[in-house]
C-alpha cells in the first residue's frame, strides 16, 4: 500500500518538523526523566505531572534523529491529559508494535496456532528489548487502537532504529514508575 505508507511518512515528518509539546515543565512540581540511546545519539527529558490518576501535562526535550522526535511527539500528544491505566496500556501495545517478532503485527503461525511473542504483562517492566515478558494469550495487535502512532510500525523493518522510536516510551515508563514507587 504506497498510499498508507506515504501518509505514515507523512505524519511522522510533520510531528518531526512541528513537535508537539516541547519544551520542560519546571521540576517540582513535575518528575523529569532522560533517556539516551548511546547507538545513535539519542537524547530525551521527559516532564510529566501527575495529577491524581491522571497524566494531566507532558513536556518533551533532546535532540535525536527524525524517528525519535517525532516518536516522542506523537506519544506526548497521545498521553497527555489521559488515565495512567490508559497510558501504561497505550506504553506496552506501542511496545509491542515496535517488537522484532511482531513483523506480522504480534503474531505469527507456526503449527496452525497464532503465538503472539510481544505483549507485556500489565505492570511488566517494558524498558527492555521487546521480547522481555512475553506472553502467549494476547491476540493480533488492533493498530486503529494507536491512531497516529500506527505510523511508525515501518520501523520494525529497520530493527537498529526501533530503539530510536522506543527511547521516549521507556523513558515515560520509568518516570511512572518511579512515581509509583514513591507514592508506595
Amino acid at each position: 500500500m504506497p498510499d498508507l505508507e506515504e501518509l505514515y511518512r507523512e505524519i511522522i515528518l510533520d510531528h518531526y518538523r512541528s513537535p508537539r509539546n516541547r519544551g520542560e515543565l519546571e521540576s517540582p512540581p513535575a518528575h523529569r526523566v532522560e533517556g539516551f540511546n548511546p547507538l545513535c545519539g539519542d537524547e530525551v527529558v521527559v516532564s510529566l505531572l501527575v495529577d491524581g490518576d491522571t497524566l494531566s501535562d507532558i513536556k518533551i526535550a533532546g535532540s535525536g534523529c527524525s524517528i525519535s522526535q517525532s516518536s516522542a511527539s506523537l506519544m506526548s500528544a497521545a498521553v497527555k491529559g489521559r488515565p495512567i491505566t490508559d497510558v501504561q496500556a497505550l506504553i506496552a501495545t506501542f511496545k509491542r508494535m515496535m517488537s522484532v517478532h511482531g513483523a506480522s503485527l504480534g503474531s505469527d503461525v507456526t503449527d496452525g496456532r497464532e503465538h503472539d511473542r510481544t505483549a507485556f504483562p500489565e505492570g511488566a517492566e517494558s524498558g527492555g528489548d521487546a521480547a522481555d515478558g512475553a506472553r502467549d494469550d494476547e491476540g493480533p495487535l488492533d493498530l486503529s487502537k494507536l491512531g497516529e502512532l500506527a505510523a511508525l510500525q515501518g520501523v520494525v523493518k529497520f530493527p537498529v532504529r526501533i530503539k530510536c522510536a522506543t527511547l521516549c516510551w521507556n523513558a515515560l515508563f520509568q518516570g511512572l514508575e518511579e512515581l509509583r514507587t514513591a507514592d508506595a
